[in-house]
């Protein structure tokens, strides 16, 4: 399956071999920078819904977003969001020169639409001139560089206190990395890291089968294959779309809802019930998951291992004792809690103002 997607956890980065660091007080949020390559998939903004939630129940703090897709509509829709859960100073970074839609569109052009639901919906206006989905961003050009937004971010938290979730392209991470000591920080991209991450949870690459089963040939997965210079579960548990439009029937507009009634053309199955949404895999949503409740028992964590990305966009997972990296694994009792969690996270109304119908 083309669009396979799993789910590897590094303690800080591979390559990197951070010292371990203690964990934070219990009560204490976690920080978290969220780096995705919104647009035309779904499970992204399902998954930063679930941050918002999140946040309002003071597990998580969203420290900032990054987009790794090259488009601007992806920062005004991502702060548009924000701003319907209440969230709207949330900083929103912006690649550049990176992975565009477009070239997005020309690797599969029989699934994607010419259109992202980001740019579809951070333009729609209403009748009188106004935002169907109001923002703080007026144009996403305007955006800070997400490498230079990063690094500010980082620099400014505590040693050893940031989860960052990667479910886009790698490239934002790679650059990060590869970045320079500037006015921010004395530290290069590496050292800042190294001294900052304590968890990368990314979205990325297959390792095993449902069984639990290690792969033994690998397939090219969409967020590697596309920048895999840079790059070096979800599937078996989707969100019913027949409950999408009760479980955000509480806002007249709601965004979330509304670039899934967008994109379900695209995913729609022989299979699907005619006036019924189709149920979408939750790829990005394990991913924070398992980053903000790591010890609630959703998943299991494979042998200590290392992952290396082939230059054809697949992976591969070696075990070894003094591994940095882990990939999860589930039975189906826990497939059926966290499809549970991530569904009423990624559908809890706002607690702050902000939130339309509120």
């Amino acid at each position: 399956m083309r669009f396979r997607k799993a789910l590897f956890v590094a303690g800080a980065l591979a390559a990197i071999a951070a010292p371990p660091v203690a964990a934070q007080p219990a009560r204490e949020p976690i920080r978290v920078i969220f780096d995705t390559d919104m647009w035309g998939d779904i499970d992204d903004v399902l998954a930063l819904a679930m941050l918002h939630a999140l946040q309002d129940r003071g597990e998580a703090r969203l420290l900032a977003v990054t987009s790794s897709t090259d488009d601007p509509s992806t920062t005004t829709f991502i702060d548009a969001l924000d701003t319907f859960y209440g969230h709207g100073d949330i900083p929103v970074g912006l690649i550049r020169d990176g992975v565009t839609a477009r070239q997005t569109i020309g690797h599969f052009p029989s699934f994607f639409m010419s259109k992202g639901y980001t740019e579809a919906l951070s333009g729609a206006v209403n009748p009188d001139g106004s935002l169907v989905f109001p923002r703080t961003l007026k144009k996403g050009e305007a955006a800070p560089d997400a490498v230079a937004l990063l690094r500010k971010t980082l620099a400014a938290q505590p040693d050893g206190s940031v989860v960052i979730i990667q479910v886009g392209f790698s490239t934002n991470l790679a650059r990060l990395l590869e970045s320079k000591a500037d006015r921010t920080s004395p530290l290069d991209g590496m050292s800042l890291v190294r001294r900052k991450v304590r968890l990368l949870s990314v979205m990325a690459g297959a390792y095993a089968d449902r069984q639990g089963r290690p792969l033994q040939t690998g397939t090219p997965e969409f967020n590697l294959e596309l920048d895999v210079p840079s790059a070096q579960i979800g599937a078996s548990m989707r969100i019913k779309g027949s409950t999408v439009d009760r479980l955000y029937g509480y806002a007249r507009n709601h965004p979330v809802s509304a670039a899934y009634h967008y994109a379900d053309p695209i995913y729609r199955k022989k299979d699907t019930p005619p006036g019924v949404l189709h149920d979408h895999a939750t790829y990005d949503l394990t991913s924070v998951l398992y980053a903000i409740r790591p010890d609630d028992g959703y998943f299991s964590l494979s042998a200590p291992g290392q992952i290396n990305v082939l230059p054809d966009g697949s992976s591969r997972f070696v075990a070894r004792p003094d591994g940095a990296h882990r990939y999860l694994m589930m039975d189906d009792a826990q497939r059926a809690r966290a499809l549970e969690a991530m569904t009423l996270l990624a559908s809890e109304p706002p607690r702050r103002e902000g939130g339309d119908g509120h």
